[in-house]
């Protein structure tokens, strides 16, 4: 059989960096350095292993991004990917989870698909709902936060693990899929890999390819707005308390103060 698998990855600040908002209350993407999405690396590395089990299988990673995010597909084809497309457009800039869902649904249909992969969040936003989201902008099933993922038969099937009991899911293709940290290591990029990246087709679209309307992204067609934000403030030292026989009727007293019992 052949199969269409596209992976949605996201270019995010560096969670090591100096994350920041900009003047506009958006995120400040140049205030640190940008990278693949960590927990995107293990919905690439799911659609790779399913790829190598199934004969004809294709997988394309897709991005919404600035310039920059090319970076990330390039990690995500220097890992195995056959091609990326990339939708960047200055009207993008402000654009929240229900736009960022228009838009890549617009760019899966436009790419062709039966399986999409996401990862459980970004690491950026942290949200966990855009896979849902997308799905039912799709119009097909969901199957989320998945540890284990496997696909025969025109059907994809999964292990959802919660704190309790683990429960088998499935659904027919076409379908979209999230995967958690628990799915499997990510592969590191080989130096042949990185090389053949390089060669690999990069398809950029903007929002007039997907038939998008401006109105409909960005800040003017956000759901969500930040109305104002504060720096955390700097870390001061400690309290010690010393036991002397009270030390937990000072650490009580401590809490009660700061409303915390």
């Amino acid at each position: 059989m052949s199969l269409k698998i596209v992976v949605c990855v996201k270019y995010v600040p560096d969670a090591a960096g100096d994350r920041r908002f900009a003047e506009d209350l958006t995120t400040d993407r140049d205030a640190a350095d940008g990278l693949l999405s960590e927990l995107d690396e293990y919905a690439v590395e799911q659609a790779l292993v399913i790829a190598e089990e199934v004969d004809g299988a294709e997988v394309t990673v897709l991005t919404v991004g600035p310039d920059d995010a090319t970076d990330a597909l390039r990690k995500a084809l220097s890992m195995g990917a056959d091609k990326a497309v990339h939708v960047t457009d200055d009207d993008l800039h402000g654009t929240d989870v229900m736009g960022t869902s228009l838009v890549l649904a617009k760019a899966v249909e436009h790419i062709g698909y039966d399986l999409v992969l996401c990862g459980m969040a970004s690491t950026d936003g942290s949200m966990g709902v855009l896979p849902a989201i997308l799905a039912e902008r799709l119009e097909v099933p969901q199957v989320t936060l998945l540890s284990e993922v496997s696909v025969a038969d025109g059907t994809v099937t999964g292990r959802r693990d919660g704190d309790a009991a683990s429960e088998r899911l499935e659904a027919s293709l076409p379908a979209v899929v999230s995967v958690t940290d628990q799915s499997g290591e990510a592969r590191y990029p080989s130096f042949k890999g990185i090389m053949a990246a390089k060669k690999k087709p990069l398809e950029t679209l903007d929002l007039e390819d997907l038939d998008i309307e401006p109105e409909q992204v960005g800040l003017a067609g956000a759901w969500t707005e930040v109305e104002s934000a504060t720096e955390r403030p700097a870390r001061t030292a400690g309290q010690v308390v010393t036991d002397e026989g009270d030390g937990a009727k000072q650490l009580a007293a401590f809490l009660a103060e700061r409303k915390f019992i």
